[in-house]
């Protein structure tokens, strides 16, 4: 079995060592970078499961770094930082941050929040099979959607962007990152086309639901599973 990728972004050299040497001990392949600089490149090329990203790095802040991450990929992050107020910790949680972790930390306790995550996200995709919010149903396998038991006619794309928004209810998609995800291209701000197609989503979902709200617009950043408050 292939050992599971662990990047980690820290500065501090000895520090990076001893995370590196402790994880390597306990099964994981693991790789030191030392600033941001051509992070996304490197996340193409080692494709991990998990990122430990400190946020006191040169050239380019830990939470810049996160933002440009999650524009292009649903990795984990672990944020391991010094900085322990808790308004960082839910900025960094709403930026798309999985876990925090304050320095100085117990190695145990870094290995154990790794562990947790990634048992969640597998748990998660065995999940996947079928997708459900309200009476809004997807079956990934046999690629079909139902809204309160009615067949959704939904083209490819329609149901990528469905199945994206849903299988991650608590995460908001910028334009870029949705678009990418789905047409696996790059995305330019004057392409009309992720609009279009959310648009059309919207109007297909309204006319089996006209009451109930599936996708929300989060101005300013792009889109999510719509939100039920408590």
């Amino acid at each position: 079995m292939d050992k599971q990728q662990v990047l980690i972004i820290e500065d501090d050299r000895e520090i990076c060592q001893l995370l590196a040497d402790f994880l390597q001990a306990h099964g994981y392949a693991v790789h030191c970078q030392y600033d941001g600089r051509d992070l996304l490149k490197r996340l193409e090329t080692l494709q991990p499961a998990v990122v430990l990203l400190d946020l006191m790095l040169p050239y380019q802040s830990g939470d810049s770094l996160l933002a440009e991450i999650r524009r292009v990929s649903t990795v984990l992050v672990l944020i391991i930082s010094a900085k322990e107020t808790t308004q960082n910790k839910i900025d960094l949680l709403r930026l798309g941050a999985d876990d925090y972790i304050t320095k100085p930390f117990d190695l145990e306790e870094v290995l154990t929040r790794i562990e947790s995550n990634l048992r969640r996200v597998h748990l998660q995709s065995a999940q996947r099979t079928l997708l459900q919010f309200e009476d809004l149903v997807l079956d990934m396998d046999n690629h079909t959607a139902y809204l309160k038991q009615v067949p959704l006619s939904l083209t490819a794309k329609e149901f990528a962007i469905l199945a994206l928004l849903m299988a991650h209810p608590n995460k908001i998609f910028s334009k870029t990152n949705l678009f990418q995800s789905v047409w696996h291209a790059e995305y330019t701000c004057e392409d009309n086309t992720l609009n279009v197609h959310i648009s059309n989503l919207r109007n297909k979902l309204k006319a089996i639901c006209p009451e109930q709200a599936y996708i929300d617009t989060v101005w300013g950043i792009g889109y999510r599973l719509h939100k039920v408050e408590d």
